[in-house]
Formats: structure tokens, C-alpha cells, sequence
């Protein structure tokens, strides 16, 4: 058994364990986020993905925040459509999830349920996370289509259109 050579590596696994111990941690963090001009495309891609199916909607586009970006309303989208597209981006963002698949486990008698009282918070179809590298970096929501999945068929013909910026 060569003592010598183990201690060497002992030692050697302790110093780069302990200079990572103690090395300084950056006070600042870096982050993916959309471009407001992709965002806009994004939006105005989703619009008219919904107009083609002959939808009047509104949508809304968040950062990985759920700051608002941009909101497009289409002239004949009920008034309520801006507020519930950026409630919906605003939830997928939040949560980290698209808002249909929160809304069975945030029914009354879930163990989730309590969530739906989070301010601005919306539990239905129509908001999709926006994701890039592995990173959440957004949000997309629609609203006016008859129906969620409908509005989420429109928010994924949005992002459809965006995608290969994103993998740059």
C-alpha cells in the first residue's frame, strides 16, 4: 500500500473541495428573457392563427416573471379577452405550467384547489409556458375561442413560429 501516493490525492480532493467551499458567490444572476420583438411576433402569429380559424381574440405575451410584453386584442374580441390572455400568460408563468393541465388539480376538493384564490391567478386552458434551453423565459396567453384547448391551439401555432429563434 503506498501511503504517499493516497495522502497526495487526499489532499488533493480536499484543496478543490475547499476552494469551492469557499469560493465567492457572484451577488448577480443572469437569465434568458424574450426579446420584444419576438414577442411581438409571437403574439401577432397567434392572432392570426386564431383569425384563420375565425376566432376573435386577445393575446398577451409575459417574461419569465409575468411582466406583460405585449397584448394584441383582435376589434371584435369580447373587452374582457386582454385581461383573461394576461391572466392566463400570467399563471403559466407563475406556476410553471400550462394553465390546462392546472385545471383538474386545482378543482375544489384538490389538495391545490387554494391556489385558484392567488391574485390574478386563472385556472383555464389558453396559457402556455414559453421555454428555451431548458429555461422558462415566458409566457403566452389567448383568450376569445370557444373553448381552451381551442386557445391553446392558437398559442402553440404562435410559438410553432418562434421556435427556431429560440434554438439558436
Amino acid at each position: 500500500m503506498n501511503i504517499p501516493g493516497k495522502s497526495a490525492l487526499v489532499l488533493v480532493l480536499f484543496t478543490i473541495f475547499s476552494m469551492s467551499a469557499f469560493a465567492e458567490k457572484s451577488p448577480l444572476v443572469s437569465y434568458k428573457a424574450l426579446h420584444p420583438d419576438t414577442a411581438l411576433k409571437l403574439a401577432k402569429s397567434a392572432l392570426d392563427a386564431c383569425r384563420k380559424e375565425g376566432y376573435q381574440t386577445a393575446v398577451s405575451v409575459v417574461d419569465r416573471m409575468g411582466i406583460l410584453q405585449v397584448t394584441l386584442r383582435d376589434q371584435y374580441a369580447g373587452s374582457h379577452t386582454p385581461d383573461t390572455a394576461y391572466r392566463k400568460a400570467w399563471t403559466a408563468a407563475s406556476f410553471h405550467t400550462n394553465t390546462t393541465e392546472l385545471v383538474g388539480v386545482t378543482q375544489a376538493g384538490q389538495p391545490q384547489s387554494g391556489v385558484r384564490h392567488v391574485t390574478n391567478a386563472l385556472m383555464l386552458g389558453g396559457g402556455l409556458i414559453i421555454e428555451a434551453d431548458g429555461s422558462l423565459i415566458g409566457a403566452i396567453g389567448v383568450s376569445g375561442a370557444p373553448g381552451g384547448d381551442l386557445d391553446d391551439q392558437c398559442a402553440k401555432k404562435g410559438l410553432a413560429s418562434i421556435e427556431e429563434e429560440l434554438f439558436l
